[in-house]
Parts: C-alpha cells; sequence; structure tokens
C-alpha cells in the first residue's frame, strides 16, 4: 500500500497530518493553485486508503478524519500479520 500510495504522490500526506491553510481575503494565483492541490491530495489520499480496504475495515475506518489517522490506525491494527 505505501508503494501504492508513493506511486501516486500521496504518501506526503499520511506521513506529515499538515493542515490545509485557508486562503487571504485575496489570494494571488500560486496560493489558490497550492491550496487546491494539498486539498485534492488529502481527499485522494483518503479514496485509496478507503478503497483498498474491505467493507469490514472501512465501517471501522470512515468515521476518522484524516488520512493519517486511518493510516496510523492500519499500520496499528496489522502490524504482525503474517499476510501484510
Amino acid at each position: 500500500m505505501e508503494a501504492y500510495l508513493e506511486s501516486l504522490d500521496l504518501l506526503e500526506a499520511v506521513e506529515e497530518d499538515y493542515d490545509v491553510f485557508v486562503l487571504p481575503d485575496n489570494p494571488i494565483v500560486t496560493q489558490i493553485k497550492i491550496h487546491k492541490e494539498k486539498k485534492i491530495k488529502k481527499a485522494k489520499t483518503k479514496s485509496c486508503l478507503f478503497a483498498c480496504v474491505s467493507q469490514n475495515v472501512f465501517t471501522r475506518i470512515m468515521t476518522l478524519k484524516s488520512a493519517k489517522a486511518i493510516w496510523d490506525y492500519l499500520k496499528e491494527e496489522y502490524t504482525g500479520d503474517e499476510r501484510i
């Protein structure tokens, strides 16, 4: 899973739980672009994590708010499992 997220350039969203900053009143184009990229990256990461688990696991993680929280839960839950 880590390799999959890295190939999509989404691994930083689970390694670093960064906040998407609020845009100022008169944002410049660069600020808008960065804001949009970070917001999309976090959403894509959550979507990938949701898609890769079974329905039973999904019901346990669907209430978690951030990709980092989901990633940490999955790592804790499945560390030491022979199939992982």
